[in-house]
């Protein structure tokens, strides 16, 4: 961790509580998890209940008050143990806000305490079989009918899609007007005509359920409208920094979590009678891993205090996300390789990491959209 910075004496001590929380409640488990393709639902209520989940909930709606950076410590720490189970930053940092920023007093009342509380997880539906990071090709639809909103459509790759109890639909609530005919629409798990499909098998995150949802004339309430009708795109990139700024946290910490397990490796691993620490290649390879970890340090940290101070723009939110993870795969790649015939074995942590690592590269926008939306900035 950089000296000074955004992170204090007290994000140090909360580390160091996320930290055995984690030993204690997730690592022990996760191999479990992984073979069941999601987790017990109770860590859920122990995350709640040791103040891990939704950092930046004022204490008027049960949470702990703090901001996102105690957030980031989290998803720093989960990011370091290779725990991929919990979708926490989607339910914490991307879920609650639009609920926080945007929704009624009635469904702050209703669903905050119960998100903070892990009573209630939350998945977000953005993606559809057919549209991917064009949001603009949304095809859902929520059409008033009196009183109510008639969802129908299909969404995939839903983060948390199995154990979610609500859901923020982006849906059109008036097709003819494209991107201002987008809106955010809750949908409770409990509602007729709303139905999970497979638990859908990844190459990593593999202890995180990820889903289809299937939307069938589903009615709902025009209350559970989240914010204003037509305005759904909009406050759907207004919170896309942080959504890629939680990217760009998790991949530092798990490029340096990797590079950590390597430098143990090969100063124990022997070849040709002596540690592969001692071979210059290693030694070379390592260095190159040590510099770039430190710059995706130092660049993510920045990030970070800009976003804490309101200063964190779409475009540099898009370089952060672009460039850690195009770091954090080389770098795993690197350190795979470094591990030898070992590293392949999912036994190892530097295996799980590589695999989970790949995603990071697609979603929250393909890094090819990053690159086309720094492009359209120049």
């Amino acid at each position: 961790m950089a000296d000074g910075g955004v992170y204090t004496a007290e994000h140090e001590a909360f580390r160091d509580q996320v930290k055995r929380f984690i030993a204690r409640e997730i690592t022990p488990y996760h191999d479990n998890w992984e073979k069941a393709g999601e987790i017990d639902r109770d860590l859920w209520h122990k995350m709640g209940a040791a103040g891990l989940l939704c950092c930046a909930v004022p204490e008027e709606y049960g949470g702990p008050g703090a901001d996102f950076s105690y957030s980031a410590v989290v998803l720093e720490e989960l990011a370091k143990a290779n725990a991929s189970g919990p979708g926490v930053g989607v339910h914490s940092d991307i879920v609650t806000p639009y609920i926080l920023h945007y929704g009624s007093d009635e469904q702050k009342q209703e669903w905050l305490p119960k998100l903070v509380s892990g009573e209630a997880v939350g998945a977000i539906a953005m993606t559809e079989p057919g549209t991917g990071s064009d949001l603009q090709g949304v095809r859902t639809s929520a059409i008033e009918d009196g009183n109510h909103l008639v969802v129908n459509g299909a969404k995939t790759f839903i983060t948390n899609g199995q154990q979610a109890d609500v859901i923020i639909v982006v849906a059109k609530t008036d097709p003819s007007q494209g991107a201002h005919g987008t809106s955010l629409v809750l949908v409770e798990r409990e509602r007729e005509g709303f139905s999970r499909g497979r638990n859908l098998e990844k190459i990593g995150l593999k202890a995180q359920d990820t889903s289809e949802l299937f939307f069938d004339n589903v009615r709902v309430p025009k209350t559970n409208l989240l914010g204003e009708e037509g305005r759904g795109f909009e406050y759907l990139m207004s919170d896309l920094p942080q959504e890629r700024l939680i990217i760009a946290l998790g991949a530092v910490a798990h490029a340096e979590a990797g590079l950590d397990w390597t430098i143990e490796y090969v100063k124990g691993r022997k070849a040709f009678g002596k540690a592969i620490g001692d071979f210059q290649n290693t030694r070379f390879r390592l260095a190159d891993v040590k510099t770039e970890v430190t710059i995706g340090r130092a660049f993510v940290e920045q990030c970070l205090e800009k976003h804490m101070n309101g200063g964190l723009d779409p475009t540099t939110a898009a370089m952060a996300k672009l460039w850690t993870t195009e770091m954090e795969n080389r770098v795993l790649d690197i350190c795979l390789q470094l591990h030898g015939g070992y590293g392949y074995m999912w036994e190892y942590p530097i295996a799980r990491a590589w695999a989970d690592a790949r995603i990071a590269r697609i979603y929250g926008g393909t890094n090819e959209i990053m690159r086309e939306l720094i492009g359209r900035s120049l």
